[in-house]
Parts: structure tokens; C-alpha cells; sequence
């Protein structure tokens, strides 16, 4: 997929293209509904076009009311490509993108950068200075301009009749509810970072763990012990090992003072990840956190998370 941070970058005779616009947050089974009928839509030879954010517009615009994003911006460039989108343009939102008025993204880069003849948005997408663009905006100008505006329905989850949506994701994963995110997602949540060096207290108790940098990508579930995949994304080949994760402060030491994710990857000896990239996969929780009275029952707590962990990845 390629990538482009400004209409600028787009290089002349680019289009046609089929545009989906929208913040795409979790390119959860909503969005992918978007992409899969700019697919279709663009089956005669039109390249598909991802226009979306690098964070999310309210954390500029009303910053108080911004919720924690559900993906960062490696994430969402890796899951739209996988999602089969052709080039995405990854728009820095700041002030002067907030100011710039709708009628002028519209000409500037669905139009002149993009040569969109179709454009897809959800029924609610709002964009421009003041949020004056709208569907209804799209439409006016398309005729104008030569491009089709598809409005595109909420997919609606039929097992609770609610609309798929970030927030809902959030919902489940702050309630460790991975099955029920798993679901809106149409795959494993995850969190996406670096391996750093922590306390090494994981290797003093025989279970060495992977510690994920404090400013990671990606929504962290609750605290509790979760089963899933650490998946070593640099490099050309990517690997997954089976993992116990670890979410929270442990409180059993009391000298953790920020939420941190680690993983122990089961049955591998020798492996060194300082450094490397990782996507950390939750599958399904084990269990949530609790303080243990002394090392010796933490030891055999963390040995039944492993057993347990390695039997519901098997």
C-alpha cells in the first residue's frame, strides 16, 4: 500500500480513484464495510483510497471530549492495507487542517490530488472548518465535479441491535471483554510497541516477560491476565509466539505506578526482543489482577496462567 502524509505527495495522474473517508478508528467491521464496497466500486480499474487522520479530529477540536484512540497510526496504515486498500493519505490533523473550509478539501483533495469519481462516507461524516461539510455538501459538489457520493449504512451487530463502533469496542475492552470486541473488530484486539527493559522481576520468578513501552499503540483492555500472541513485527518475516500478557500495575509489589503490558512467551528459551517492534494479540482473558500474599503463591499463580494460557491457544 502506499502512503502519503499530504495531498502534495500524490503525483499527477494518480486517479481515478474510489475515496473512503473517516477517522477509521479500529478498522473495525464498520469501516471494512466502507472498503469493501470502495472495492466493488472501483472493480473497473480505479485505484481505492483510504483519506483519514493521524489522530483523532476532537483531540484538536474539543480535546476534553476526546476518548482514547482504539488504534494508533501504524496500526490503522497496517489494517487498511490488509483490508486492501490501495494508498492511503494519512492527513496531519492541526489547526490549519481543522481551518481549511469544506468546499476547499472537497477541490483540493478529492478533486485536483485524488481525481475521485466516486466517494464513500458514513451518514454522519462531518468535515471542513466549523464541521460545515456533510453528505449533502459531497453531493452538490460531485455533480459539480464529476465524482459519486455513497453514502454507506451503520453495520449493526444483529445479537444486540447496536451500531458497530469505537465506542463500543472501547466498552468491551475496559470491561475485558475480548469476545464481544473480538467480534466488532472481526479479529484479536491488539496494542502495538516497543520492547523495553523493566524491572526483570518476571525473570527473577522464572517467567521472563516482554515489556511493552509506556507510550504504546492501541486501547489497552483491563488489568487481568490475558492468553494471546506477542508477534515480532520487525523485519521482513513476521513471527507470533503464544503468550500469558499481563495487564496492570502488579500490585502483589506495590512499585509499579503506571499500567504496563508484558507478555511471557510460552515454551521459548533464549529469546531476545529488546528493541524489536511487537503486536501483542489478546485472545481471551484468564483472570483479573490481584495482590499475592508472598512470592510463593504469585509462582503458582503464574505457572496455572501459563497451563491455561497455552491450553486455550492449542
Amino acid at each position: 500500500m502506499i502512503v502519503f502524509r499530504d495531498p502534495a505527495e500524490v503525483p499527477a495522474g494518480f486517479g481515478p480513484t474510489v475515496v473512503a473517508i473517516g477517522k477509521f478508528d479500529g478498522v473495525h467491521t464498520g469501516h471494512r464495510a466502507v472498503i469493501d464496497r470502495a472495492r466493488v466500486d472501483a472493480s473497473d480499474g480505479a485505484r481505492v483510497v483510504a483519506v483519514t487522520f493521524d489522530r483523532n479530529p476532537l483531540s484538536v477540536l474539543r480535546p476534553e471530549k476526546c476518548p482514547a484512540d482504539v488504534i494508533g497510526p501504524h496500526q490503522k496504515l497496517d489494517l487498511l492495507e490488509r483490508a486492501g486498500v490501495d494508498a492511503t493519505l494519512l492527513l496531519t490533523f492541526d489547526e490549519a487542517l481543522a481551518a481549511i473550509p469544506a468546499e476547499e478539501f472537497v477541490r483540493g483533495i478529492l478533486v485536483d490530488a485524488l481525481d475521485a469519481r466516486t466517494v464513500l462516507v458514513g451518514r454522519d461524516f462531518r468535515f471542513g472548518a466549523g464541521g460545515a461539510g456533510d453528505p449533502a455538501l459531497l453531493e452538490r459538489m460531485g455533480a459539480e465535479h464529476g465524482f459519486r457520493v455513497d453514502v454507506v449504512d451503520d453495520v449493526r451487530a444483529v445479537h444486540a441491535d447496536r451500531r458497530v463502533s469505537s465506542t463500543w469496542i472501547r466498552e468491551a475492552l475496559s470491561a475485558g471483554d475480548i469476545a464481544t470486541a473480538a467480534r466488532l473488530l472481526g479479529r484479536a484486539p491488539s496494542v502495538w510497541g516497543e520492547v523495553v527493559h523493566g524491572l526483570k522481576r518476571g525473570r527473577e520468578l522464572g517467567y521472563p516477560t516482554a515489556n511493552l513501552s509506556p507510550d504504546l499503540e492501541g486501547f489497552v483492555p483491563a488489568d487481568g491476565v490475558y492468553a494471546g500472541w506477542l508477534v515480532d513485527v520487525d523485519g521482513a518475516r513476521r513471527t507470533s509466539y503464544p503468550a500469558a500478557i499481563s495487564v496492570g500495575t502488579n500490585p502483589t509489589f506495590d512499585d509499579v505506578n503506571a499500567r504496563q503490558v508484558e507478555a511471557y512467551v510460552i515454551d521459548e528459551t533464549g529469546l531476545d526482543l529488546y528493541g524489536h517492534h511487537v503486536e501483542v494479540r489478546f485472545v481471551e482473558r484468564v483472570r483479573g489482577m490481584t495482590a499475592f500474599d508472598g512470592i510463593d503463591a504469585l509462582i503458582a499463580q503464574m505457572a496455572d496462567d501459563v497451563e491455561r494460557s497455552r491450553a486455550i491457544l492449542r
